[in-house]
């Protein structure tokens, strides 16, 4: 209808990468994060994440540490890694939308294939230049800000 809200949609595969990787720099502390952390903090299904956390290990944004405490860190710093980096390792892993939420049984007519689908285009790489700008720090911070508990602080030890 005319004068409501729309909202692009995005891929749930996106959506999750991008949350999986802000989990696990708002709560590694330094420390490996279990896929089953994630899942249960963020509610994000295993079945999806597990999928996703091996192509981000591969392009070099995360990295999987195997053994009883092993788990996932950032590859990088959380200063170096854009939403954008994420973006396109979830877009890369295809599914039933194509990229950035155009079902891939539209706009396959003449006009579809001419107009809307370059516009469609021209959309995404707008949207992932404006995820480039936005890195994991900058989520971590807003996290912080928001007052999401972090497990970085249950995990500190005093000694004397």
């Amino acid at each position: 209808m005319v004068g409501e809200t729309q909202v692009l949609k995005f891929s749930k595969k996106l959506l999750y990468a991008i949350e999986a990787v802000v989990d696990i720099a708002y709560n590694s502390g330094g420390e490996p994060v279990q896929i089953r952390e994630v899942t249960s903090r963020q509610g994000v299904p295993q079945r999806y994440l597990e999928q996703v956390m091996q192509r981000l290990v591969k392009a070099g944004i995360l990295k999987g540490i195997r053994g009883p405490r092993g788990g996932y860190l950032l590859a990088r710093d959380r200063s170096k890694i854009s939403v954008g980096d994420i973006a396109r390792v979830a877009m890369d892993m295809g599914g039933e939308e194509n990229d950035m939420g155009l079902p891939g049984d539209v706009a396959n007519g003449p006009i579809g294939r001419s107009v809307i689908r370059p516009l469609w285009t021209e959309f995404q790489d707008q949207i992932l230049v404006m995820m480039d700008r936005v890195t994991v720090e900058d989520l971590t911070t807003r996290a912080f800000r928001g007052g999401v508990p972090s497990e970085v602080y249950n995990r500190i030890t005093y000694s004397i």
